[in-house]
């Protein structure tokens, strides 16, 4: 048998301070993201000037740099050695590196020829997932024989190793937790146009929830940035109303990352607990799915059924 290539497809993030504001204009730069027509490259360059520093901030708080490059390069470890000698596993970024034609290079070194394109977004976006497989195909097309996961939102061993962390957590803050499952928001005119994005956090979300018979739980969305409106409700606006309501601990399941980066370890670990503990709430973040070995078998299972 020919060994089998697996790239496991993400967005990706800045590996130091210096490289935030070249890995916002990358971000930026991409029409799925925002598309900005012919003025593309300038907005991109003015967006990432300015909001270089502020973003920086952020990032010095977790440590100076995402991990996110670690994180997949570990998961890609793991899940070729669950696979065994017929395959070689990497990861491909679409906005730093590792960049997936990086990667799709180094395939070609080693003679490979067929890939499993897996992307680590379980909900299909069009913003995200539409721009790495996208950007996966023009690198790939005329070479490589390849299949593309593009979205697993339910798939049984995704849902169960988020309710082993889940009860994990139960164990270590008590099973009274209110659960606040929190997903990347994305603008209220792409899901108007159609986006499966949030119907399939919500599939993500009753999964879970049907298979631990949760009875107090709700979903918000984070990560809102820029003037346009954002489907709510805001994970700010729930930990808000669980406050008026009463609640004292939430446990925050951020059930549309698979790593930790940014929006898990800043976003909810930082900014939300100190929000919450404002309005007298114990906020609680379930970890990341990361290299647990229930979510390394789900990547196994799901480039094994491809094949």
């Amino acid at each position: 048998m020919d060994k089998i290539g697996v790239l496991l497809l993400n967005m990706g993030g800045p590996d130091s301070l210096t490289a935030v504001k070249p890995f916002l204009y990358n971000l930026f730069s991409d029409p799925y993201i925002a598309n900005f027509g012919f003025m593309q490259k300038p907005l991109a360059w003015f967006i990432s000037f300015f909001r270089a520093e502020k973003v920086k901030k952020a990032y010095q708080k977790i440590k100076g740099k995402s991990p996110l490059k670690e994180i997949t390069t570990a998961q890609a470890i793991a899940v070729e050695k669950a696979l065994g000698n017929n395959f070689k596993v990497l990861p491909g970024m679409r906005y730093w590196h590792p960049f997936i034609e990086e990667s799709l290079n180094e395939l070609k070194k080693s003679d490979i020829k067929k890939i499993i394109a897996l992307s680590l977004y379980p909900q299909f976006c069009s913003a995200t997932t539409s721009s790495v497989v996208e950007k996966f195909k023009q690198c790939a097309n005329g070479y490589f024989e390849f299949k593309i996961i593009s979205s697993w939102c339910d798939y049984p061993l995704f849902i169960d190793a988020w309710i082993e962390q889940i009860e994990k957590s139960f164990e270590k803050f008590g099973n009274d937790c209110f659960v606040l499952f929190s997903a990347h928001g994305i603008p209220l005119s792409l899901y108007k146009k159609g986006d499966p994005y949030i119907l399939e956090v919500e599939r993500s979300v009753k999964a879970i929830a049907n298979k631990m018979k949760l009875q107090q739980f709700k979903i918000g969305y984070q990560s809102r940035t820029g003037p346009v409106k954002w489907v709510k409700p805001s994970t700010e606006e729930i930990i808000e109303e669980l406050a008026k309501n009463g609640n004292k601990k939430v446990l925050v399941v951020p059930v549309s990352f698979v790593s930790d980066h940014i929006e898990t370890l800043y976003e909810i670990d930082i900014v939300y607990k100190k929000k919450a503990n404002d309005f007298g709430i114990q906020l609680h973040r379930v970890d990341s799915l990361n290299t647990s070995p229930k979510f390394i078998e789900a990547l196994k299972n799901l480039v094994l059924e491809s094949v």
